[in-house]
């Protein structure tokens, strides 16, 4: 392990570009790395075979940190609590975070199964659907433009660590599904097949659309099934991301 560097200066241009990272949304883009903030998002990263560029710990948590973070990266570098504290995106601040470089971006990956997110716009939706598609054996999610940013530090902490093991690709259009070759299934309210009456394809591509208005015109005419879930308790519609669950894991147990 590598002796850490203190870093005291709040101008410092290593933590200038970390508080951009926290707390922009879309600073990922042009720097090609994440903050990874807290003891369960970096471990997250190191189980799925990963390495940080950088470990940055609160002075107070340097002292007791676990082994296999302090061991985690190369480059270590300690910083005071109140500078810790000026990075952080959260009420109560954590004593470790990592600062990870993207890999390469790629293409969308054909016959895979996949979920589709048509201009989400709630990151806690976002990431809570990457969840469970991780969960359900879902390996690829596709953003179309005008969804959340998936990289954000808000998806980020929603998604605990699922990013880590899915292909993700941003910024498509619903042109670009054709190339999925898997069928697309649209999620409705008021018609189509009734989910839990319905055999599912595997692989296919689950198409969520945005919290209001739904899955676009131009997805529903591509789907090759439109779905609606039974609610006998008479809601007018479910949360997506509570949608999303419930007809990924009715894929992977029709399997």
């Amino acid at each position: 392990m590598n002796p850490p560097t203190a870093i005291t200066s709040r101008d410092n241009p290593l933590l200038k570009r970390l508080r951009l990272l926290a707390q922009d949304s879309t600073a990922y883009r042009q720097q090609g790395q994440v903050w990874l903030e807290g003891d369960h998002l970096c471990r997250a990263l190191l189980a799925r075979g990963h390495r940080p560029a950088t470990a940055l710990f609160s002075e107070s948590f340097w002292t007791q940190a676990p082994h296999d973070l302090r061991d985690a990266a190369e480059h270590i570098v300690t910083v005071p609590d109140a500078l810790m504290a000026g990075i952080s995106g959260l009420e109560s601040p954590a004593g470790v975070g990592f600062v990870w470089t993207l890999p390469v971006a790629a293409g969308l990956r054909a016959g895979q199964a996949t979920v589709v997110l048509d201009r989400l716009q709630d990151a806690g939706n976002v990431g809570s659907i990457l969840r469970s598609a991780a969960a359900m054996g879902f390996a690829q999610v596709l953003a179309l433009k005008g969804t959340a940013a998936l990289w954000s530090p808000k998806v980020l902490r929603a998604g605990m660590g699922a990013h880590f093991g899915l292909h993700l690709v941003e910024g498509l259009s619903a042109d670009d599904l054709n190339a999925l070759a898997v069928p697309l299934l649209v999620t409705s309210a008021h018609c189509g097949d009734l989910l839990h009456q319905t055999r599912l394809p595997w692989p296919c591509a689950w198409v969520l659309g945005h919290e209001g208005q739904g899955v676009s015109p131009a997805l529903e005419s591509l789907a090759s099934r439109s779905v609606r879930i039974t609610q006998p308790g008479g809601e007018e519609s479910l949360n997506v991301a509570a949608a999303a669950a419930i007809c990924l894991h009715a894929s992977a147990v029709g399997r």
